[in-house]
């Protein structure tokens, strides 16, 4: 390891220690403060977010190693400006949940009492069959997603340390586990806003480098006409229209259907909150995948794309080669931020499915004695819960995939499918009933997962399948099994 290297690996983990002990005090602060109960303040933080902690608690918990480091890698590698304009569809993401799912969420998880999103399926469809079914789809897409987030954080520190892979996914591991298992929600939300913050910065700290380093916009045009030649003339022609359709469906409308970021939108504080989010996440959104995006097809112009592995490695690389020793730490903590911050939020939901949505309500129930001793152990249940889930994740990881960009879509795909018509559906189809979310979660998921394996028709991504599937089902079932209506309890509480 070179003295640089060192360098950058104590900025890196001092930047890691420092979210930990902010985390964990304001966290604290925040428990002291509040009389709800610890199911709301591990689970929702309290419903205390302001507009600055919201907003970047989305966008930080939406953004991922994808954002920072895989897709302006593959920008810089292979697509070129393709990638960027592609990527702008994921501007409006925040803006999209908030403003679709936004009060209709948070009015709702009020009235009932929910603090996760299968408590508010639970609340909206009255199915216990739904909230196991949504639970263990949830768990296993969050792991499929996790996996790629620790190896995303892992091969960040392997890149610029020179560690072993398995060393710097332990380092990583390690780190995000215990501040989460600790911390809950508010740890994570405020944790998330100093990475929010570091994204933002980091983002101009490279643009401005990788400027620097080509000697202007000049000298970027002349270096991608010899590493990546074609990167005019592929503005269009990279992705055919079914890969451009599928990526505006995955990584836009699809969105609304993701429950780590739907659940932000129960724990904010009023309205004008709400508004404040909006635009604060849409800016930030801009800022950071847009920069990044395009100041990695920029980088294109540096680097010789055959001798690196994989585009995973392109941006650390580059990032040491260009910066001086302490900047390149911190930008490299704006990616592990982003890692970190997706991570810690899936661990919370994973164990919100476990803890409160399958053991709470269908092996502790409503007996005396066993509430009384749940509500006693739920610190230690929940901690629990989320080491273990994280452990699992951890040694799925030790063998990586080679993109971690696929996994990450893959799984983001199989939540969008179970998911966007239970939530949107249920909160503006009051026709919406159980046996219809149940085949739409259901039937998506499973048109989804075939024609991902299988289907390969003009570049259409198996996802706008699984949510066609999952369309026709909800809307076709419901129809069928509507009967007389809703009853009475899910017309006042949830319309």
């Amino acid at each position: 390891m070179t003295s640089s290297q060192v360098v950058i690996l104590c900025i890196m983990i001092g930047y890691l220690v420092l979210n930990v002990t902010i985390g964990m005090i304001m966290s604290k602060r925040q428990e002291r403060a509040s009389t709800m109960s610890q199911e709301k303040k591990y689970f929702i933080g309290s419903r205390g977010m302001n507009g600055l902690v919201l907003a970047m608690t989305t966008m930080a918990t939406y953004t991922s190693v994808s954002s920072f480091i895989s897709g302006p890698g593959a920008a810089g590698m292979t697509y070129g400006y393709a990638q960027v304009w592609v990527a702008a569809v994921q501007f409006g993401a925040v803006f999209l949940v908030m403003g679709v799912l936004g009060n209709r969420l948070a009015i709702v998880s009020r009235r009932t009492g929910a603090v996760t999103i299968a408590g508010y399926l639970k609340a909206r469809y009255k199915s216990d069959g739904l909230v196991i079914v949504t639970s263990l789809l949830m768990v296993a897409f969050f792991i499929a997603q996790m996996i790629s987030q620790f190896t995303g954080g892992a091969t960040l520190v392997e890149s610029v340390t020179g560690l072993p892979y398995w060393a710097s996914l332990l380092i990583f591991a390690a780190v995000v586990i215990i501040y989460t298992s600790f911390g809950g929600f508010s740890a994570v939300v405020i944790t998330d806003t100093i990475q929010g913050i570091i994204m933002v910065l980091g983002t101009f700290l490279f643009m401005f480098f990788v400027v620097r380093a080509a000697g202007g916009l000049s000298g970027i045009d002349a270096g991608l006409a010899t590493n990546l030649p074609d990167v005019y003339d592929n503005l269009t022609a990279v992705y055919k229209p079914g890969a451009l359709l599928s990526f505006w469906v995955l990584v836009g409308i699809g969105t609304i259907g993701l429950p780590q970021t739907a659940v932000r939108c129960m724990g904010f504080k009023n309205t004008k909150t709400l508004k404040n989010a909006m635009v604060i996440g849409t800016i930030v959104c801009v800022v950071v995948i847009g920069g990044m995006h395009l100041a990695g097809a920029w980088a294109g112009a540096l680097l010789d794309a055959e001798n690196l592995p994989t585009s995973d490695y392109m941006i650390p690389m580059l990032v040491q080669r260009i910066m001086p020793t302490p900047l390149a730490g911190l930008f490299l903590a704006a990616p592990l931020a982003a890692v970190m911050s997706t991570v810690s939020s899936l661990l919370i939901l994973a164990s919100a499915a476990i803890i409160k949505d399958l053991y709470r309500t269908y092996i502790v129930k409503d007996n005396s004695q066993k509430v009384a001793a749940y509500n006693k152990s739920f610190s230690k249940l929940s901690f629990g819960a989320t080491l273990v889930i994280g452990i699992i994740t951890y040694f799925l990881a030790l063998d990586p995939p080679d993109i971690i960009f696929f996994l990450n879509l893959f799984a983001m795909g199989g939540l969008e499918c179970a998911f966007f018509m239970p939530l949107v559906g249920g909160a503006f189809c009051r026709f919406g009933t159980k046996q219809g979310a149940i085949a739409a979660a259901l039937g998506g998921c499973a048109v989804y997962v075939f024609c991902y394996y299988n289907v390969t028709w003009q570049g259409v991504n198996a996802v706008v399948w699984g949510l066609l599937a999952s369309v026709i089902l909800y809307l076709a079932v419901s129809k069928a099994t509507v009967g007389k209506g809703l009853d009475q309890d899910i017309l006042e509480k949830c319309f």
